[in-house]
Order: structure tokens, then C-alpha cells, then sequence
């Protein structure tokens, strides 16, 4: 009996390939996740699995999508997280901010990255380590001016830095997702597909020692059933100081101006994050009032509202670059 030809070249202890994707809610992983599985498994013949984690389903928040193949005559058996990945996507670069995007990265992996930057000062802002091959790709540039999210650009790249994962395989299953719910979202999302393809920068990172490998090291928090002080009594509360929404934004944020603003609050009134800044002032009658000054970038995740609810025009989506 001929001897089946293995189509993964790079395995685990367990004879998987394993993808993890760190991103924010609205961007697309959780989708593009369920499509690469799709097209390994419907496609290609391979075995394979897709689930993510995620906290409350809100935009802005941290998810992680996490896909693993194997061959057609092996199992799937182990469902935990991944923790040392052959392949990680890092939808934005603010996420190593707030979470450890590099941990489990090892010489031989590949890591993707949605930036206008290139690979050479990504790989110091991601501490990334030697022996790892650097994808760059604008991913935002690219659904932007295509009209469309950031996943199927990433997919492209994912399809370069991926030896086994078929362009054919990728679009057939695009157009399983697309071609029937939304079939007016199908060509320019392909169109975005074939950018993320061939508009990147790689770099093969020298094993140099410069940076070296983060070991996965699991959230544990930091008050259990063993410490936590009696009375329900929260010492630390949760705040919103140092969280940073700007990675969400699709491309586009809200600009003000001053000279049309009437300080009506609609912008205020609609806002999901208060990323309004008013102030109280006299006004010219020597009455407090409240004025707007402003939006805090850090806080707005760009979804527009207030834009669109401007009687004025005082605020309007202008393209956000670097």
C-alpha cells in the first residue's frame, strides 16, 4: 500500500499546525479563523478545528482566534488554547500594549503583522525573536480603500506565509461566506485577498539573541478563594485609565471642528465611550455652560456616531494614517 504524502511540514508533539491570531473585537479574526478552517478542511481534506477567546463581544476588546490542522488520518483531539503557534497574526500593534502577543513564539514560526511600518522596526517594537520569519502587510491601507474589513487582506498574507494553505482552497471558501449573504462584498473582499497576497514585506529575523523567546505564562488572577478578603471587598477596582480603543478603528476617525460646533451634546449623547471631552466654562451671558473641546483618541473606537448625528457638520470621518 503507497504511503500517504504528508501535507504539513511543520508539526507539534501532536501532529498539528497550529495558527494563533491576536486581535480586537470587529476586526474580523473570529470569521477569518472559521474561514481558514473551512478551506483546510472542505477544501483541502485536512482535519481541523477553529474556536476563539474573547471576554464580553464588544469592539475594542482583546480576542483571540486560534486554528490547528492535522493530517487527514489524525484526530484532533486536544482543544486547549495555542500556546506555542507555527503561525501568529497580530491585528494591530497597540495590542502588545495590553496583552504579551509574543509569548510561545518560537525559532521556525512565522509571525504576520497588520502595520504601515516595516519589518525591520516592527521587529524591535514586538521584541520579536531570532529564527522567525516577518510578515508586514498595511492591512488597514488595503481595506480601506477596498471598502472592506481587515481579515480577508490578512488571510492573503496568511495564504503567503502559509505553505500549505491553497489561494484556490482560501477562495473557495470566501466565497462560501460571501457569495451567498453578501454577495455584493464578494469581489472586493478577493480584490483585498490578492493585495494582502503580494503587497508584504518579510524579513527573515538573523538568530541573533537579541530578543528572546517569551514563554506562555497563563492569566492567573490575582485574588481566588484563598485570598480574596472576606466581605466581597474589591481592593483593586477596575478603571478604563490606560485602556486604549484606537486599535479598533477601521481606518477612519472623528475630526472636530471647532467653528461649527454649537456644544449641543448630540455627539456626547450618542457616544459608547464618553470619548467626548466638555468642559464647564462661563459663556458670554457669565452663565456656566458646558463646551466641547474636543475627542480623546485613546478612548474612541471610531464607530462614527457622532458623526452621524451632527446637526452641524462639526464633526466629520477624516482618513487616520500614522
Amino acid at each position: 500500500m503507497a504511503q500517504q504524502t504528508e501535507i504539513l511540514k511543520q508539526k507539534n508533539e501532536y501532529g498539528y499546525y497550529e495558527i494563533r491570531m491576536e486581535s480586537v473585537g470587529g476586526q474580523g479574526a473570529n470569521l477569518a479563523g472559521k474561514i481558514l478552517a473551512d478551506a483546510g478542511i472542505l477544501h483541502m481534506g485536512l482535519n481541523g478545528v477553529n474556536f476563539a477567546s474573547y471576554g464580553s463581544e464588544k469592539k475594542g476588546t482583546p480576542v483571540k482566534s486560534f486554528i490547528k490542522f492535522s493530517e487527514p488520518d489524525r484526530d484532533i483531539r486536544v482543544n486547549s488554547p495555542v500556546v506555542e503557534p507555527h503561525l501568529l497574526v497580530v491585528f494591530h500593534t497597540n495590542l502588545a500594549g495590553k496583552v504579551a502577543v509574543m509569548q510561545g513564539v518560537k525559532p521556525g514560526a512565522a509571525v504576520i503583522v497588520n502595520t504601515p511600518k516595516k519589518c525591520d522596526e516592527v521587529r524591535d517594537l514586538l521584541q520579536v525573536p531570532g529564527g522567525v520569519t516577518l510578515y508586514c502587510v498595511d492591512a488597514m491601507k488595503i481595506s480601506v480603500e477596498e471598502k472592506v474589513r481587515i481579515n480577508t487582506t490578512i488571510m492573503g498574507t496568511i495564504c503567503r506565509a502559509v505553505d500549505f494553505l491553497t489561494k484556490d482552497a482560501v477562495h473557495a471558501s470566501i466565497k462560501d461566506i460571501f457569495g451567498h449573504k453578501y454577495p455584493h462584498l464578494l469581489e472586493p473582499n478577493l480584490n483585498a485577498f490578492e493585495r494582502g497576497h503580494e503587497e508584504v514585506d518579510i524579513l527573515e529575523v538573523p538568530d541573533d539573541g537579541k530578543y528572546p523567546v517569551q514563554p506562555f505564562t497563563p492569566f492567573r488572577p490575582k485574588l481566588g478563594w484563598k485570598n480574596a478578603p472576606i466581605g466581597g471587598v474589591i481592593p483593586n477596582p477596575g478603571n478604563t485609565a490606560l485602556n486604549d480603543m484606537s486599535m479598533s478603528r477601521s481606518g477612519f476617525y472623528p475630526v472636530w471642528h471647532e467653528d461649527l460646533c454649537i456644544n449641543c451634546g448630540e455627539c456626547d449623547s450618542v457616544c459608547p465611550d464618553q470619548a467626548m471631552i466638555f468642559v464647564t466654562r462661563k459663556d458670554d451671558k457669565g452663565e456656566d455652560k458646558r463646551f466641547m473641546t474636543g475627542v480623546n483618541l485613546q478612548y474612541c473606537k471610531g464607530c462614527m456616531r457622532c458623526v452621524d448625528v451632527c446637526p452641524k457638520q462639526a464633526l466629520t470621518a477624516e482618513r487616520e494614517t500614522e
